[in-house]
């Protein structure tokens, strides 16, 4: 069956270079962009059970945007003002960037990793290890974090500041497609949620990562296109070939 609309299951592109919007006219297939998941914010009562505190730490570790965002609205709720001291250690330079959205950017109080892996923001870590660290991180996590500030003997503290949940569809939504992409093992999870009698057929599944790949199986459904490979290292490259072969008359 050829291809004609597209599920994309993340937030529209900011920018209208995407190659989305090249794949959607090269081929005059119909493209839409509809998180299956959704970020929120724990609440300052969900936070406070915890036990922590964030004014006991004088440096904070963000790995993402969602994380700089729900900190500093937590901080609002909690009524919890951050001091022109604090530093910000982050693990890109665009994240380091965003936190402009929010405080004054000076370098003198905001470092970040070249690659944008924790494990290459470790050493500037480490070279200010009298600081007492805070790192919010969502609920789901893994120890990466903990382990390679455990091995440096470096103080922190970690707490759940955002979580993912199922970004709903409402009865009115339609649910015509021929094609849904998955970037994550929750967006899997959330349409079984949507959809439990969800039926495949000729809806072709596309997702990206091994994580992915592997929710798709377990919830029993046929993964037509994983993504990347090394002729398609992009979800989008990967679409483009899949199309292609798909709608050939």
């Amino acid at each position: 069956m050829k291809i004609k609309k597209v599920l994309v299951s993340q937030p529209k592109p900011a920018s209208d270079k995407s190659p989305y919007f090249d794949i959607a006219e090269k081929y005059g297939v119909e493209i839409v962009f509809r998180p299956f998941i959704k970020v929120e914010s724990l609440s300052a009562k969900e936070f406070r059970q915890q036990k922590v505190s964030i004014l006991d730490h004088t440096a904070v570790v963000f790995t993402s945007r969602h994380a700089i965002d729900h900190f500093f609205t937590l901080c609002t709720e909690l009524r919890v003002t951050i001091p022109e001291t604090m530093k910000y250690f982050c693990t890109s330079e665009q994240i380091a960037l965003y936190i402009q959205k929010y405080v004054q950017y000076r370098k003198r109080k905001v470092f970040f990793g070249a690659t944008g892996k924790f494990a290459d923001l470790v050493p500037s870590i480490v070279k200010h290890n009298s600081e007492k660290y805070f790192v919010p991180l969502s609920d789901v996590h893994n120890d990466e974090i903990k382990t390679a500030l455990d091995a440096k003997k470096i103080q922190h503290t970690e707490a759940v500041m955002y979580r993912t949940v199922s970004n709903d569809f409402t009865a009115e939504e339609k649910f015509d497609y021929d094609m849904l992409l998955f970037f994550s093992p929750a967006g899997i999870t959330s349409l079984m949620k949507n959809f439990p009698n969800f039926e495949q057929k000729d809806i072709a599944i596309g997702c990206f990562g091994p994580a992915t790949a592997k929710a798709v199986k377990d919830a029993g459904l046929r993964l037509d296109l994983e993504a990347p490979t090394v002729e398609a290292p992009s979800m989008t490259a990967a679409l483009d070939k899949f199309i292609s072969e798909r709608n050939k008359d």
